[in-house]
């Protein structure tokens, strides 16, 4: 349990501006629950998701880039509230999955070619003695945008994007689970990507980048 409490490579939890944000974040909160549900909410809200153009630069995976930008996607989220958390002194993990999203998914699944999402990331922190799963890849107002209920954490209980949606009907499933990891399994998760969804990748100045916008210019 001890080496979920240390920073990685990509769970940089060291870094200055992570312990700056979670501090800012925590504002003095003792109990480490409540805490977490803080980090919950702000990185859930804080940054829109947006998986348009995904850098596949190692530097630019580590938590504390996300710091820099305004957007992100299900698995840089996750990683800094890893992050986040173990600045805080909670031992936390990263959980990959496959899934099927049913909701507002016409565009990306014709640029995917599936309606498969690949390497689906989420947060797993150790809380009370029992692991609770945290997603904070959705922000609110997308959320609202699709017409599903947004995703609340309260530290106890499992926070995954559930597989049926009151409102909306059938909204995610579950199709393939990789397991929990210390930090981002970096080779699998780039050799699935181009298992998948090979026609995506592509040079974007000086970088190789995977595209899932039809204008990846602006989101540079």
């Amino acid at each position: 349990m001890q080496s979920l409490l240390l920073p990685t490579y990509f769970i940089d939890s060291d870094h200055p501006a992570v312990i700056a944000y979670t501090r800012e974040v925590c504002d003095g909160e003792q109990d480490l629950r409540r805490c977490a549900i803080k980090l919950f909410y702000a990185i859930r809200d804080g940054w829109r998701y947006d998986p348009g153009v995904v850098s596949l630069k190692k530097e630019e995976l580590k938590a504390s880039h996300l710091l820099s930008k305004d957007s992100g996607y299900c698995v840089e989220k996750a990683v800094l509230l890893a992050a986040c958390a173990r600045a805080a002194g909670i031992p936390s993990r990263l959980h990959f999955a496959n899934v099927t999203n049913h909701i507002g998914t016409e565009r990306i699944e014709k640029i995917l070619g599936t309606r498969v999402l690949v390497f689906h990331g989420y947060t797993e922190l150790y809380l009370q003695g029992q692991w609770v799963a945290a997603t904070p890849a959705f922000n609110r107002s997308l959320c609202e945008k699709l017409g599903v209920s947004v995703l609340e954490f309260d530290g106890v209980h499992d926070a995954v994007f559930q597989e049926y949606d009151p409102d909306a009907g059938k909204f995610m499933e579950y199709l393939h689970d990789y397991g929990s990891f210390d930090d981002l399994p970096y080779e699998l998760m780039i050799a699935e990507w181009r298992r998948h969804y090979a026609h995506l990748f592509r040079r974007l100045g000086n970088k190789e980048v995977m595209v899932l916008t039809d204008k990846p210019h602006t989101a540079e």
